[in-house]
């Protein structure tokens, strides 16, 4: 298999314009011949319905959950970025290009990146339009502020809820369209295999989570916008319910899964406090804007109050380490100095998990008032599980997993290798290398969904013809839901002794031990023996109570953790065959002798995409290289 990215060739900064200008267009009236179905109805899903059900085109929108508001975009809190330089501080389409090509530590697509830098000044445009509550100056000036891995204010943000209002937004422009009649909504319906016919993506399987039908669904191209899979580590900041399991039915019909070792680490999250958690709480990076975070300079202090441990007494050690970027530092960067100063005996709390997110200094310069206005509702919700007041008691952090920037890969197109599947959002592999900058991912997702694919699709479509796609009766939609009920009988018929909670947590912790923030080949390889013995298990011993034909949410978890235990599987093989440091992916033996990650140029600069060869057999490792025009790769360095 080859994998032709089709980025066109040109200057970096006119490529976009001459993708446009090259591809194949449908006219209007042939627009309304043609249908796409939509999987996920998140910032990426719902933007792309409502874009190419405005365009003319007939959708259907596929999504597990009862509306499309509950997506998990709407958990995303601190802001998305755009380089408009409304503060005038020196940003700028190239810059927001290059902080996200550093902050990927080299290992994302050049042309993609840049795309998505020259976009995000619509975005903002857009969700305005739409009545997206933006903060905004005292003159009504939209307002900005910093994050992680930048030294300019570009972010935009409502409160501590963007990605609710951003999802609102584009929620209300879907139902319009769906008002109209040009997409047509299925909630409560999960994807749960991919019909392909002479090669070509032209439907899906989906299951009635209410009754438990099982129906087909034909299209002249699908569209996948599912979100990650980092879940696959069971205690994660995603929404409990989000899942592999769209992406994976996909690479298990062919498409390239690419950089599954790429998770992110988010370095600010409530710690775990106790073995009965099903979740994990994200406080906002946007935080780090005016928190400082510390850790006791000695082990002995580390039980003491935080108010009672005198200044001098403190350790700041991301201003200490990084000077140039302090509380602001990547997210990869601050999670692993926060595991470090753990691992020394210096953490914080009962578990010593932990270190201090302070506002102490920021209240007594900008004033309580101040800071309850930015930040207010997520000091609610810290108080809401902590009953701590983080007014006047420093707030308690520690790592998680937050992210997955691999995912099924994409050209520059975000067509798959399968032709006519198309993948948006977290779910694709395309933007953000090995760690995501902050306020990036909601970038992507709109990005995606309302201004890259729909002057993709046509192109895919064009060549097609319209009125061409085979009907649901067609052998290939039989031979598909007849390996989903295959697959939903098996699980059915095991009578073991344990849940499936109880290997979705085996799995997390056997990941989080030995594929976590920091990775060896010794552990990794453990991981490769202990994943699919339990995996053997799972089919031998689990308890799947209920019947195929109803409500039953024990099948549906069932069927994400079966797919959880072989997600699981890649990315600790991914991560074993990647004999580097970058980004996310931290090789204990690949790392200078300050600690920092080091990266092998002369061998891994390149896209790692995996091909499926069938069950129990190793998957194809295929390479796509990462040329770089415009940038030089450097190591990167934010002190």
């Amino acid at each position: 298999m080859k994998l032709e990215s089709k980025i066109p060739s040109g200057p970096l900064a006119q490529k976009w314009d001459k993708a446009r200008f090259q591809n194949k267009l449908v006219n209007p009236a042939n627009k309304r011949k043609y249908e796409i179905i939509v999987v996920g109805a998140g910032l990426a899903g719902a933007s792309a319905s409502a874009t190419l059900g405005e365009l003319g085109y007939k959708v259907k929108n596929f999504v597990y959950h009862d509306s499309p508001r509950r997506a998990h975009s709407i958990a995303a809190q601190g802001g998305i970025n755009a380089a408009k330089n409304y503060q005038n501080d020196g940003d700028s389409v190239y810059r927001l290009f290059y902080d996200t090509v550093k902050g990927g530590d080299f290992r994302a697509r050049e042309a993609n990146v840049y795309r998505l830098a020259q976009v995000s000044v619509n975005i903002i445009d857009q969700c305005a339009a739409q009545g997206v509550p933006f903060a905004r100056e005292y003159g009504g000036l939209l307002d900005n502020r910093s994050f992680g891995g930048a030294q300019v204010s570009r972010t935009f943000y409502a409160r501590g809820q963007t990605g609710q209002q951003l999802l609102l937004g584009a929620y209300s422009a879907l139902c319009k369209e769906i008002a109209s009649g040009s997409v047509q909504s299925f909630t409560h319906h999960e994807m749960l295999d991919l019909v392909l016919v002479d090669g070509h993506a032209k439907g899906v399987i989906v299951r009635n989570l209410l009754t438990g039908a099982i129906s087909r669904h034909c299209a002249d191209a699908v569209v996948l916008a599912t979100g990650g899979y980092g879940n696959v580590f069971n205690l994660s900041t995603y929404a409990r319910n989000s899942n592999a399991t769209a992406i994976w039915r996909a690479y298990k019909r062919g498409a390239c899964f690419a950089n599954p070792c790429y998770t992110q680490i988010h370095p600010t999250c409530i710690p775990v406090t106790g073995d009965y958690q099903s979740k994990l709480t994200l406080m906002s990076e946007s935080l780090r804007n005016d928190g400082r975070i510390w850790v006791p300079k000695k082990k002995e202090d580390c039980g003491k109050h935080p108010n009672d441990i005198p200044e001098e007494a403190r350790d700041y050690y991301l201003e200490r380490k990084y000077p140039s970027f302090g509380n602001l530092a990547p997210r990869d960067i601050s999670s692993r100095s926060a595991k470090e100063v753990c691992d020394e005996g210096r953490g914080v709390g009962e578990s010593g998990r932990g270190v201090y997110l302070d506002f102490a200094d920021s209240i007594q310069r900008l004033g309580e008032a101040k800071v309850r206005e930015r930040y207010g509702n997520l000091f609610d919700i810290y108080h809401e599980i902590t009953n701590e007041n983080a007014y006047q008691v420093p707030m308690r952090i520690y790592p998680a997993v937050h992210y997955t920037m691999g995912g099924l890969w994409v050209d520059y197109d975000l067509m798959s290798n399968i032709p006519g599947l198309f993948v948006l959002g977290e779910a694709n592999f395309s933007d953000h290398g090995a760690n995501r900058l902050g306020a990036s991912a909601l970038m992507q997702g709109l990005a995606d969904g309302y201004f890259v694919l729909p002057n993709t699709i046509c192109n895919y479509l064009a060549s097609v013809g319209p009125g061409k796609r085979p009907g649901v009766e067609h052998e290939a939609f039989k031979e598909a839901e007849d390996n989903v009920r295959g697959i939903t009988q098996r699980l059915l018929a095991s009578q073991g002794k344990r849940t499936v909670d109880s290997f979705h947590k085996e799995l997390g912790h056997i990941l989080w031990e030995h594929c976590g923030m920091g990775r060896n080949e010794t552990d990794l390889k453990k991981a490769l023996q202990l994943i699919p013995a339990l995996r053997e298990e799972f089919w031998k011993n689990v308890k799947v109570p209920g019947e195929e034909d109803n409500l039953n949410q024990s099948l549906e978890r069932a069927g994400r953790v079966a797919d959880f235990l072989e997600v699981g599987e890649l990315l600790c093989l991914d991560a074993l065959e990647r004999a580097e440091s970058c980004g996310g992916h931290f090789r204990e033996e690949h790392q200078y002798p300050d600690g920092e990650a080091r990266r092998d140029d002369e061998n891994f600069a390149h896209v790692a995409a995996w091909e499926y060869q069938g069950r129990d057999k190793k998957p194809v490792r295929h390479v796509e290289p990462l040329v770089y025009e415009e940038v030089k790769m450097t190591t990167r360095s934010y002190k």
